[in-house]
């Protein structure tokens, strides 16, 4: 499995989204410019210019013709995929940390921080068909969670959104009333700051990595725990394969900790475990520093990660992989 190395941001990544066809992927860094990439063969297509701070997540819609993005320069932005133009930018009173399209593109939800005397929210946008008739009104907006918010998803039908960040709980609201239904268990859930939450790919189950050196497996409907995967080192990301019973675990100390002895020894890897199990069943090792970014190719086949090292590289599976027997 010999990864392809991909180099084109100047800082270190943040964030990595495929689209839905598995032919491209999204690359987000605190370089400020997004960037897409061939996902078979890593070549560079593209960029998408116009943000003035580090860009934390991006999503992109079903047909991939628009993409979303997050950035610490208190804006979100919708771009136009094929041409890199800049079509509209919503904008907020502190950095707009997680973005996500809802079933049918029509819906986004953007989350910003903590910033100075603004609390985290939740904000649902509705996206037009005609980005002539695009306003910046929120349809719903969700107060009340203590902490940075580090991810925000939608749920099974746009029904729901999933929250998670800093105070280490994931909750579950209605988007039709913004009033919260659920909220994760504080003895079986995590100890510290959630980082990273990855949907599976039938939005029946999500996974959560958090620094409390864990991930976390959870039924989407119920809030129910169903398995615990336990590591040596803070996790950063993580994602969940969409064709077989593997989970893939990433992180490493946060940048102030890290040592050169740690780097010599490129001992930041991606570890998978068998989803069903929660044994460690391998390790990709390689990045020059934590691993900040990871997500599986939705055919399965492959799988890249995004480090603090600026490096993003492109892993295809060896027939071995696929044929795990536990």
């Amino acid at each position: 499995m010999r990864p392809i190395l991909m180099k084109g941001h100047e800082r270190p990544l943040t964030f990595l989204r495929y689209n839905r066809d598995g032919d491209l992927l999204f690359s987000c860094a605190k370089d400020h410019t997004p960037t897409v990439w061939y996902a078979d063969n890593g070549e560079r297509l593209g960029t998408y210019r116009g943000h003035n701070g580090a860009v934390w997540t991006c999503d992109v819609s079903r047909d991939s013709a628009r993409l979303i993005t997050g950035s610490a320069d208190q804006t979100a932005k919708l771009w136009d995929v094929s041409t890199g133009r800049e079509l509209f930018s919503f904008r907020f009173d502190a950095p707009a940390r997680s973005v996500e399209f809802g079933i049918g593109d029509t819906l986004a939800v953007v989350t910003t921080d903590n910033f100075m005397d603004h609390v985290p929210t939740v904000q649902v946008k509705r996206i037009a068909d005609d980005i002539e008739d695009q306003t910046e009104e929120s349809a719903l907006v969700i107060t009340g969670i203590k902490g940075r918010i580090n991810r925000a998803v939608w749920g099974p039908l746009n029904r729901t959104i999933i929250t998670a960040g800093e105070d280490a709980t994931i909750r579950i609201w209605d988007t039709e009333t913004g009033k919260l239904m659920k909220e994760s268990d504080k003895e079986s859930g995590h100890q510290k700051t959630i980082s990273s939450l990855s949907k599976s790919s039938d939005w029946s189950h999500f996974i959560t990595g958090s620094l409390d050196k864990s991930a976390k497996l959870w039924d989407t409907r119920t809030l129910t725990l169903i398995k615990t995967y336990v590591t040596e080192r803070p996790v950063n990301a993580v994602d969940i394969s969409p064709t077989h019973d593997t989970v893939v675990l990433g992180g490493g100390q946060d940048a102030m900790n890290v040592t050169m002895t740690d780097r010599r020894a490129g001992k930041f890897e991606a570890k998978f475990y068998h989803k069903i199990l929660q044994e460690e069943i391998g390790g990709v090792k390689g990045h020059f520093g934590p691993i900040n970014a990871l997500a599986f190719n939705p055919d399965g086949r492959s799988f890249s990660s995004g480090g603090e090292d600026g490096y993003v590289r492109l892993h295809h599976f060896d027939h071995d992989y696929f044929n795990i027997k536990m």
